[in-house]
């Protein structure tokens, strides 16, 4: 767990601590620590999902190091939205204590139930709206309405003491939502009169010149291409992007077509969504997958999950022949999403195998299908000239993300020595006005791995990248440990390096050479025999093969 990398001052009375947990140089894993006169308030517990370099992780946690002994000091959770990168983490942080109170919109908090249900958790909760406040310990909160791919998402301003601080969440300023909910911009000038001391802001997008698209643009192009499809329509998109649903089931009803879910969370999350008004269901339009098969293929729109190439999602399932949905020619599969940093190669992967099987896959790239949920420069540029913050932590993002988002700051007049690029762990202090840098936590990838949770280790996964990638040698051999004469052995066994077990017998006799010289140096030690043939081995498959695969010897005394 967490550990100081140089230990942060201790916090005086009256100055509030201000630590990113997760959520900086990487997109997921959102968590922001407050503290002030010994009370905690957390923003965001989310999950980060794995790449291809984590072999059988499942999610990635927050290190709750920093506050793993001081859960009895939180006031609350204060949940931003109910995307899975602000609200998946928070059951295992209710798992080390049950009764910390989450605080947020009316939808974030069904999906929060929802997925806490699944760990029989049931949470205290508080739900709030826009322009709503709540004086929570030390914290005065105030929640903002913005815009964002999910509906119901909030910023907050965070009053205390030492100052007025201003954490958007992710957000947008779509001047023409679906839901009529526009990012509420008079608030944002109201607290730039007040004085924002700290503003902590959604980067994602600060690298991408201008505005973010309008979400109606997408809903056309939905239509049109519906309208042109022969055969079946599957739409692939986050499980909790209700607007996009909304769009495809619009779409649907204009060319006549039903609309089937499939993947159990997008299941939960629309039947949520539906039950609390935040999706409207054109009438008839919505049946169960099970009656969908019995209809004409130009008939029904199939709304999936696995836009970013998970393996064991719908859409992958289909492009592996996996599911009972067979793709064939005249299919239209519509990755309706953006891609994630890091999932390039599994969506590229996902596209090809749909290909190959003859439908025709309509992407971000070749269509209009998709427009991201986060402010771009154009719309950040306008929060920063509103607010005039006086201290900038950009959070939210990959290192170039928050980069260029502090570069924003700094144009429109906010004094580089105010602008922060951190990192997870940094730890900042706000007091008259000024933020500094007071400390650093050395924070790690906590990894869910089946039903462990912090188990699995960084070395573990280098194991298992070294297996998929180099392949397994196994050596057996029983010796006189007092003159390092080989008795049985060596037997050498291999997975995933050679086929044939002859390529070894180069290597067998120097083994046993290198095994006397050991004994004539003194060796006693059956630690120090298996090294030994460890280096042995590991040296001649470098040298003549090219390769580092993992090699397990076991030497025992006879």
């Amino acid at each position: 767990m967490a550990t100081p990398v140089f230990e942060p001052r201790p916090l005086e009375p009256g100055t509030l601590r201000i630590v990113p947990i997760g959520g900086l140089g990487e997109i997921g894993r959102n968590m922001t620590v407050y503290e002030i006169d010994g009370r905690l308030l957390v923003v965001d517990v989310g999950v980060l999902f794995p790449e291809e370099d984590q072999p059988g992780v499942d999610l990635i946690l927050p290190d709750f190091g920093p506050i793993a002994d001081r859960l009895d000091d939180i006031e609350a959770v204060v949940l931003t939205h109910g995307h899975e990168d602000h609200i998946g983490a928070v059951p295992y942080l209710l798992k080390l204590k049950r009764d910390i109170p989450l605080v947020g919109s009316t939808l974030t908090l069904a999906l929060v139930e929802a997925k806490l249900k699944e760990h029989r958790i049931t949470p205290y909760t508080l739900s709030v709206r826009e322009g709503g406040r709540e004086r929570l310990g030390p914290f005065d909160l105030e929640f903002i309405a913005v815009n964002h791919s999910i509906p119901d998402a909030l910023a907050v301003a965070i009053r205390t003491a030492a100052g007025t601080v201003l954490h958007t969440g992710d957000f947008k300023m779509d001047q023409l939502p679906l839901d009529a909910r526009i990012t509420d911009l008079r608030a944002f000038a109201r607290l730039g009169e007040e004085g924002v001391d700290l503003y902590l802001p959604d980067s994602t997008n600060a690298d991408v010149p201008g505005f973010t698209p309008l979400e109606r643009d997408i809903g056309p192009v939905l239509e049109n291409v519906m309208a042109k499809a022969p055969r079946r329509v599957i739409v692939a998109s986050f499980s909790s992007h209700v607007h996009r649903v909304q769009q495809v089931m619009d779409a649907a009803a204009a060319n006549g077509r039903k609309v089937a879910l499939m993947g159990r969370s997008m299941v939960r999350t629309m039947t949520i969504a539906a039950e609390l008004g935040y999706l409207k269901v054109p009438p008839g339009v919505l049946i169960d997958y099970k009656k969908s098969l019995d209809l004409p293929d130009d008939r029904i729109v199939y709304m999936s999950t696995g836009s970013q190439g998970e393996p064991m999602a719908v859409l992958a399932r289909m492009a592996n022949l996996d599911h009972q949905i067979e793709i064939g020619s005249g299919d239209t599969v519509i990755l309706a999403s953006s891609l994630i940093p890091g999932n390039e190669n599994a969506v590229y992967r996902v596209i090809n195998g749909l290909t190959k099987l003859g439908a025709r896959v309509i992407h971000k790239g070749n269509a209009k299908v998709h427009v991201s949920g986060h402010a771009s420069a154009g719309e950040l540029l306008y929060t920063y000239n509103i607010l005039q913050p006086r201290n900038v932590v950009p959070v939210h993002g990959e290192y170039r993300h928050l980069t260029a988002n502090a570069a924003l700051a700094v144009d429109t007049g906010v004094a580089p020595e105010r602008t922060f690029v951190g990192e997870n762990g940094s730890v900042y202090d706000l007091r008259d006005g000024r933020v500094q840098r007071v400390g650093q936590y050395d924070i790690g990838h906590v990894y869910v791995d089946g039903s462990s949770v912090g188990e699995i280790t960084d070395a573990d996964l280098k194991d298992r990248r070294i297996l998929a990638e180099e392949g397994f040698i196994s050596i057996f051999v029983a010796l006189d440990p007092q003159t390092g004469r080989v008795i049985v052995g060596p037997e050498i066994q291999s997975r995933g390096f050679a086929e044939d077990e002859s390529v070894f017998d180069d290597v067998k006799p120097q083994i046993v050479r290198a095994l006397l010289d050991a004994a004539t140096n003194g060796t006693r030690d059956q630690h120090a025999y298996s090294q030994v043939v460890r280096r042995t081995v590991g040296r001649w498959v470098n040298t003549q093969h090219r390769r580092r695969p993992m090699i397990v010897p076991v030497v025992i005394e006879a």
